[in-house]
């Protein structure tokens, strides 16, 4: 069974830095080209990032380039999402799911990823 499971949110302050972890099992991660995408409530699934499977190149939401960096760890089969500078507007619940259509980052489409985890919570306080 592949199982995503995402971890590393908390409550930080405005301007404080986490990192994000997507660990992956049943599958072989470097073989995807991986997103997180996030989700604030009542609103859709917005793509954030993504990592090549090819080539690990990296693709930003543009409201997250310069703060946002994503790479992978292929011997711990994870993915990780570094944030800096973070704000208010970055409370959401962020989700990492692997592409299905190519091993590039293609598409921001949701329904085009799959293997979803339940999540982790970012709450940014100003």
């Amino acid at each position: 069974e592949v199982q995503f499971v995402e971890s590393g949110g908390d409550l930080v302050q405005a301007g404080e830095s986490l990192r994000l972890s997507c660990a992956a099992s049943g599958i072989t991660l470097r073989d995807y080209a991986i997103g997180w995408f996030r989700q604030a409530p009542g609103k859709e699934r917005a793509w954030v990032a993504c990592i090549s499977a090819s080539d690990s190149s990296a693709y930003y939401q543009d409201s997250v380039k310069g703060r946002f960096s994503i790479s992978r760890d292929s011997a711990k089969s994870t993915v990780y999402l570094e944030m800096k500078s973070l704000t208010p507007e970055d409370t959401v619940v962020y989700y990492c799911a692997a592409y299905l259509m190519s091993l590039r980052c293609m598409s921001s489409r949701g329904h085009e990823y799959a293997y979803w985890g339940k999540g982790t919570q970012v709450t940014v306080s100003s």
